[in-house]
């Protein structure tokens, strides 16, 4: 053996050894993670197109987001949610929200934040918005309801009130209490 392959090995022995002293571990302030933390593996999907059949299989209605994300609970987090009815489902309603949650086990749709739902065709025939903060929302039974505030525009008619019950295929709206309201004629 020449002293030249003697010397790079007793150097390369050296270096082996000093790399494992600094990357042993000595058990000192790095904790190893807990268990009560657990990690979240569940799907997300941009641009998100959600079909709602009939039972004959006819499309009834679509729920549009820009995300949804799959909950540790199982349920979906949608956001910037856009639900509407096809035309030949007679319900002439486009329900707008900044989040929406679904579940699996569960038909409704609740939706959070800035709700709104409008139609053309509404009540009297008029156009009709509903503003409320929350919504729970049936779209195969095309009802929706909420216990909070409420206002609603029907044409130049404005009315609030506390708690809602809406029937859209029938265009029909019960306001549950406290109601007030402004008529032009």
């Amino acid at each position: 053996m020449s002293p030249r392959l003697a010397i790079a090995l007793v150097l390369l022995s050296i270096a082996g050894l000093g790399s494992w002293y600094l990357a042993r571990d000595d058990g000192g302030d790095v904790a190893a993670p807990s268990a009560a933390v657990a990690i979240h593996r569940g799907y997300y999907l941009e641009d998100t197109r959600i079909l709602g059949t009939a039972e004959d299989g006819s499309l009834l209605y679509e729920i549009r987001a820009e995300f949804a994300e799959q909950q540790p609970d199982q349920r979906i987090r949608f956001s910037s949610v856009v639900i509407d009815y096809t035309p030949q489902s007679d319900v002439p309603w486009t329900i707008r929200a900044d989040t929406a949650l679904l579940s699996a086990a569960d038909n409704r749709v609740l939706l959070e934040g800035g709700v709104l739902a409008r139609s053309d065709e509404g009540v009297s025939g008029e156009m009709t918005e509903l503003r409320t903060n929350s919504l729970i929302f049936d779209p195969e039974l095309q009802v929706a309801e909420t216990d909070d505030r409420i206002q609603i525009r029907i044409g130049e008619r404005n009315l609030s009130g506390t708690g809602m019950l809406a029937f859209l295929k029938e265009n029909r709206v019960e306001i549950r209490s406290n109601v007030s309201g402004r008529f032009v004629p």
